[in-house]
């Protein structure tokens, strides 16, 4: 079984990171969307929420399953067998850290790391921005999948 995982905060999840994990759900058997859990951040989403969001939104993906991890990625992927990471770049400053992590995750346990270039139209797209623009009334209905946009106007509206 291929398996490869999409790791990442997704605070919240994106159509930029709902078609990377598309594009990975085609390319391998089974596809982990790791949420990480960084205590020292307060996010707008707990990960519960957050993983709940993505299950719903990633549902049309049989193969994709949906889990919280702490610590290094690594051990995530060494618990579970998986030999791939897939991160989307979108810009050459991803790059550049992207390929750090690449280097430093293969040198700890031998797991590569696939980067697939993110679709031009979600080139710009981040959860930081969205969170702002969507704080300051803008519309982003175009840059997250409807029921995040629900959970996120929702979030909002409490202040």
């Amino acid at each position: 079984m291929r398996r490869a995982v999409c790791p990442g905060s997704f605070d919240p999840i994106t159509n930029g990171h709902l078609d990377i994990i598309a594009r990975a759900s085609r390319l391998y058997d089974e596809v982990y969307v790791a949420v990480m859990i960084n205590k020292s951040k307060k996010g707008l989403f707990d990960v519960d929420e957050r993983i709940e969001l993505i299950r719903e939104v990633a549902s049309a993906y049989a193969n994709v399953r949906v889990e919280a991890f702490h610590g290094l990625l690594v051990d995530f992927c060494k618990q579970r067998e998986i030999p791939a990471i897939v991160k989307g770049l979108r810009a050459v400053s991803d790059f550049d850290y992207e390929l750090q992590m690449a280097q430093m995750n293969n040198g700890l346990t031998g797991v590569e790391t696939l980067f697939v270039p993110t679709n031009p139209t979600y080139s710009f797209l981040s959860s930081s921005l969205v969170k702002e623009v969507a704080a300051w009334g803008g519309d982003v209905s175009h840059l997250v999948p409807a029921p995040v946009l629900q959970a996120l106007n929702q979030r909002l509206a409490k202040g």
